[in-house]
């Protein structure tokens, strides 16, 4: 009776043991399966980011291109706004056309502004 009570608990081991194998190769299996699948999302990542870089690389160099393109413009805004400032510091520097009536000087001051404007 002795050897069939070893043969069982073998047979129970084997069974136990065989079961536990199952579980684990199939856990390996999963494992490598999300792995492939996480490798497969990280290099649709990589080319994102690839292309996401390669575009600002573009759009960097099209804004260096049009910043070229627009100083001359630029420039001439920036003379043209010194010149309008230097004719505002002329007319508020200049003494009252009128005194003691700021109201008919400035009267005075726009309608020669006014004429000055309508000069080509």
């Amino acid at each position: 009776m002795a050897p069939l009570w070893v043969v069982v608990v073998l047979l129970v081991g084997n069974l136990a043991s065989g079961w536990a194998w199952l579980g684990a190769r199939n856990d390996v299996a999963t494992a490598r399966a999300e792995l492939a699948a996480k490798g497969q999302e990280l290099a649709g990542v990589l080319g994102a980011a690839q292309a996401c870089s390669t575009k600002v690389d573009e759009l960097r160099t099209l804004a260096g291109k049009r910043a070229q393109e627009a100083a001359p413009a630029r420039r001439a805004a920036a003379d043209r706004a010194a010149s309008h400032n230097r004719q505002a510091d002329a007319i508020l520097a200049a003494p009252a056309a009128v005194p003691g009536d700021a109201c008919a000087s400035a009267q005075v001051r726009v309608d020669a502004w006014l004429q000055g404007r309508a000069r080509p």
